[in-house]
């Protein structure tokens, strides 16, 4: 009985197992079918491919009309390895027609072996006839993918107008929407309108036959998507203007910018030294990449709108139009100038010119020590009762210029400059610090730092007497009837109106009177200016000159900076001058001096040794 009884406890565990094993299998079977897509798609995969369609890339022009960045036609040549012909495939031919060697393709084949159902790309950037020529030899397993590559039809703006990469592992990780293999714009234009340049892939799902040769497209392309061209940009950029700012300063190392004062668009962007952006397309681009990043001048650094330069006496401007609403300044106020400013051992020299002046005359003439008395006299204002209080708000007014933050650009990579807070005074002296102890920001030195993009920003506010457009690069969009909201706003600074007045006569006087600016002088056109030169305690002096035209209703304001390159009259004010007399006149009438500043190259100790 027992023996029994044993027999069919044995045989019903055995009946459990058995049905668990089958409930198992009936599971996984079920899991499978109904849940697990790899199979699904390892058999789409057996009767489908895949290929991607890329959009052609927008293109941008200036502001006449003239491509600054054109999209033309070009492949890449993808690999299925499953689907290749091993024993007749011909490695020189393919690499004679491709024009890689065959050590590459042979590595190329050999990672595609590691996946090969999945398309690799053998190489890119082939040209259509190579491409027609590959489709003549026909070889089995090989396919081409039609891309557009970028083509910079003028060779000029590098660091204005960016350039075009394979994204990288990095921008894939912050960007879920990108995939390896899609392109990518990599600073200025390309960068900042990269939502709309891209445009938007579609896909061509093609069917195989039982031996994997292509039959078509499947269920007749009904669910096929087509490629959507990015959008064109019209930007603010005149390409005349762009290509001569950029011969003139070759050899130099500095920005120039100009912008129209009355709707704040970008007319030039230099940034010196540049680089042609067509070398950063096709196979030899990391080759050009990496003799760029080995060039100690950096011309992949846009200094138009990071870089940090002292503004030198340019800044002048800003601190008598404090003066003039603090209440501590008239236009008539007369001071001596000595050769500078000196109180007890402490000396700012100053060159040679009619004492006293007056605000106009001080401005035209650039006296250190006229601004040296102005600066104090707003720091030491009684009704603060304090120079630091002062100073804080010395400073407010000069942020409300632009400076020491960004201006809100469409340039990703816009800096801030610099405007040194009460904080670094106080923990620099011990808090034991008076208007003595800054002096040297009165004539736009010590820790002042302004970019390029700033100081012809402030050109622009002088221009229009008191506010500005956010400065921008790009005027249309097309498909859109405006820009951001932000780019139409007036911003306006902490300075009436009325203030502006004796700063532009004395501007205006600098030129076309007597001073420091009459070599900008242009017949008809009211030209005013001021020149800066900024010091450098590793070198020559920098040239700057800050300008804009015609004194009513004016078309451009610009600024240009030259590191060591002198006083602002030597080469900062003729590059600038020569580039209004084009946008003014539509014509150059001082030959000879485009020749001698183009031949003008400057020794850069800091960058060469």
């Amino acid at each position: 009985m027992i023996d029994r009884q044993e027999g069919f406890s044995r045989m019903r565990t055995l009946q459990w197992v058995v049905l668990i094993i089958f409930a198992l299998l009936g599971g996984r079977i079920a899991y499978i079918q109904l849940f697990d897509a790899r199979y699904k798609e390892l058999a789409r995969t057996n009767v489908m491919r895949r290929e991607v369609q890329y959009p052609p890339r927008g293109e941008v022009f200036d502001r006449r009309g003239e491509y600054l960045a054109q999209s033309r036609e070009c492949y890449d040549l993808m690999v299925v390895y499953r689907d290749m012909d091993k024993r007749g495939f011909d490695t020189a031919k393919l690499c004679n027609i491709i024009n890689i060697p065959p050590k590459r393709l042979k590595q190329k084949l050999a990672d595609a072996r590691m996946s090969p159902r999945a398309p690799l790309m053998i190489t890119n950037y082939v040209s259509k006839e190579d491409k027609l020529r590959l489709d003549a030899a026909s070889f089995r397993g090989f396919y081409t993918v039609y891309r557009t590559v970028r083509h910079y039809p003028l060779h000029v703006g590098g660091n204005l107008l960016g350039y075009v990469s394979e994204a990288s592992p990095s921008y894939l990780k912050r960007n879920p929407e990108y995939k390896a293999g899609d392109y990518v714009g990599i600073g200025g234009v390309e960068s900042a309108y990269e939502p709309q340049l891209k445009g938007r892939k579609g896909v061509k799902i093609l069917e195989r036959d039982t031996h994997g040769a292509i039959k078509g497209s499947y269920m007749d392309g009904h669910y096929d998507s087509l490629p959507v061209a990015g959008q064109h940009l019209i930007s603010t950029i005149d390409a005349r203007l762009q290509r001569l700012g950029e011969e003139l300063m070759e050899g130099k190392v500095g920005a120039a910018v100009a912008i129209e004062p009355s709707t704040g668009e970008i007319l030039m962007m230099v940034s010196s030294p540049t680089y042609d952006p067509d070398e950063l397309v096709g196979r030899e681009r990391g080759n050009n990449y990496m003799k760029m990043l080995g060039n100690k001048r950096n011309p992949m650094f846009n200094r138009a709108v990071k870089g940090k330069y002292p503004p030198g006496s340019t800044f002048k401007l800003v601190q008598g139009l404090i003066g003039l609403q603090e209440g501590v300044l008239r236009p008539s106020d007369m001071y001596p100038c000595r050769m500078g400013y000196t109180v007890g051992r402490l000396h700012v020299g100053c060159h040679a010119h009619t004492s006293p002046a007056d605000l106009r005359f001080a401005i035209a003439t650039s006296c250190n020590a006229y601004f040296c008395y102005v600066f104090r006299d707003i720091l030491e204002n009684p009704k603060y009762g304090s120079v630091k209080k002062g100073y804080e708000v010395w400073q407010e007014y000069v942020e409300s210029f632009g400076f020491g933050r960004r201006l809100g650009s469409d340039f990703l990579d816009e800096g801030n400059g610099y405007v040194p807070d009460r904080a670094l005074y106080d923990k620099r002296y011990r808090n034991s610090w008076n208007a003595l102890t800054v002096l040297s920001l009165s004539i736009g030195q010590g820790e002042l730092g302004c970019t390029p993009l700033q100081m012809a920003n402030l050109a622009a506010i002088i221009a229009n007497r008191g506010y500005y457009y956010i400065p921008h690069i790009v005027k249309q969009v097309e498909g859109s009837d405006s820009l951001d909201q932000r780019f139409y706003e007036r911003h306006y600074t902490k300075v009436d109106p009325k203030h502006f007045e004796p700063i532009v006569e004395g501007m205006w006087q600098g030129v076309n009177v007597a001073g420091t600016s009459t070599a900008a002088r242009l017949e008809g056109y009211d030209v005013c200016g001021k020149t800066g030169t900024a010091e450098n305690p590793r070198g020559k002096d920098h040239s700057t000159f800050l300008s804009f035209a015609p004194k009513n209703n004016p078309k451009i304001a610009i600024s240009v900076y030259v590191e060591n390159g002198g006083f602002g009259a030597s080469v900062a004010l003729p590059i600038a001058s020569l580039l209004e007399e084009l946008y003014l006149t539509d014509t150059i009438r001082r030959p000879e001096l485009v020749k001698r500043i183009k031949a003008m190259k400057i020794a850069y100790p800091a960058y060469d040794r």
